[in-house]
């Protein structure tokens, strides 16, 4: 292992390794073949926990930006249009501690239930990297890991890149003969995801019905879902194209469903709601999923609404894009539209969504049937193995990959 490697983030891998024989590159035994559920047991050593990353300070900000947007050749002036958005908050995302805190909740959770397996935790975009969990890991004597990535829903940033930078990880430490990563599904629709979302938006309108008198939720109130916005051309390859997701692919499609259940689970199936999408920073020339969450709320004042509950429902916890564009942006553009408004708490370290995850490890580890896996929408459970061709990047194309039938 080239140990000078360590501390950054790495270069794209040229490749990723493959056993003999093999469909999914650096995939335990059980997985190798492709199933799209893996109902053999795997005898896994540790847990990867990988996430975005963050800057932790004001001289951090630009190199993480650099990071983030590595290969566009982006200059610094138009990198610094986004750094305010950390600036305002010291140079400092949460995100880095809110993963943390959700290792150590992850690790009490396992401990609870007597299960010994340590967990390791990497970012994408800001130490610790990933290449440091896995040299970290390997150093310990751990080769069998089952990774979790911070992310519920099928799409290029939020599944693909996740399994690129496995094999990024695995090329720039030498551990490619030596490590297996294999990926839980992607929860969208787990109970341990959705049942905080079904706690706030009950809890969200009961609320606003206190604080605004004669409140009619069925007519005066309006529930928006968040998540963020993907190039359309992207979201359309996201999930596997034979499915027919229609516009918006599987990304649109896996948001739409939750939606569905946590109003029909919140007792709020007669309360308007639609999907909204935020944090766009592509080009203007290129279409993004819309419509954007501010525009969506200006609208509301003209269809009756008094009052709105935001729901933070693509994210995992409150990081950069929900306090600034939710609570900064959006509850800003309520006000201004004379709105009651409420935004609701994200998973972070909520004890079904902690229990869940680990649930979700245990599938693998026990080699859990299908049919005895939670799936709260008719689109689940999700695939253990990436299918073929799924989540492409349409600028960069299939990049090596884990956890995936390749490409």
């Amino acid at each position: 292992m080239a140990a000078v490697n360590l501390g950054r983030k790495p270069a794209p891998a040229a490749s990723a390794p493959c056993a003999p024989g093999a469909v999914v590159p650096g995939a335990t035994p059980a997985a190798q073949a492709g199933p799209a559920h893996v109902t053999e047991p795997v005898a896994y050593d540790a847990i990867l926990l990988a996430g975005f990353g963050g800057p932790e300070g004001q001289d951090d900000v630009i190199p993480f930006l650099r990071n983030v947007t590595s290969g566009r050749g982006i200059p610094d002036e138009r990198l610094e249009e986004v750094a305010h958005h950390y600036r305002h908050f010291g140079g400092t995302s949460p995100i880095n501690q809110q993963n943390r805190e959700l290792k150590a909740a992850l690790e009490a959770e396992l401990a609870a239930r007597g299960i010994d397996l340590p967990i390791y935790w990497g970012n994408r975009n800001w130490h610790p990297y990933v290449n440091d969990a896995l040299a970290e890991a390997n150093a310990a004597g751990h080769s069998k890991l089952i990774a979790i990535a911070t992310s519920a829903y099928s799409s290029y940033s939020s599944c693909r890149q996740y399994r690129e930078d496995f094999a990024d990880a695995l090329e720039d430490t030498g551990l490619g003969d030596e490590v297996q990563i294999d990926k839980v599904r992607q929860f969208f629709d787990h109970p341990g995801f959705v049942t905080p979302f079904v706690e706030g938006v009950r809890d969200g309108l009961v609320g606003l019905e206190a604080s605004v008198p004669g409140l009619d939720r069925t007519t005066e109130v309006e529930v928006l879902f968040a998540t963020h916005s993907i190039p359309s051309t992207d979201a359309a390859k996201s999930g596997p194209g034979e499915r027919g997701f229609g516009e918006g692919g599987a990304y649109a499609a896996q948001h739409r469903a939750v939606a569905e259940v946590v109003m029909a689970k919140a007792g709020a199936a007669d309360v308007p709601w639609q999907l909204v999408y935020q944090s766009r920073s592509g080009p203007p020339s290129m279409p993004w999923l819309e419509p954007d969450i501010n525009d969506a709320i200006e609208e509301l004042p003209a269809a009756g609404r008094k009052a709105v509950v935001i729901v933070p429902l693509g994210f995992v916890s409150d990081h950069m894009e929900v306090l600034w564009d939710l609570d900064n942006e959006a509850l800003e553009t309520a006000e201004q539209q004379g709105l009651a408004a409420v935004r609701v708490p994200t998973p972070g370290t909520h004890p079904a969504y902690v229990a869940g995850l680990v649930d979700l490890v245990l599938e693998r580890v026990n080699g859990t049937p299908v049919a005895d896996r939670p799936a709260e929408t008719e689109l689940g459970p999700w695939y253990d193995v990436c299918r073929p061709g799924c989540c492409e990047n349409v600028r960069l194309g299939f990049r090596p990959a884990l956890a995936g039938i390749a490409p």
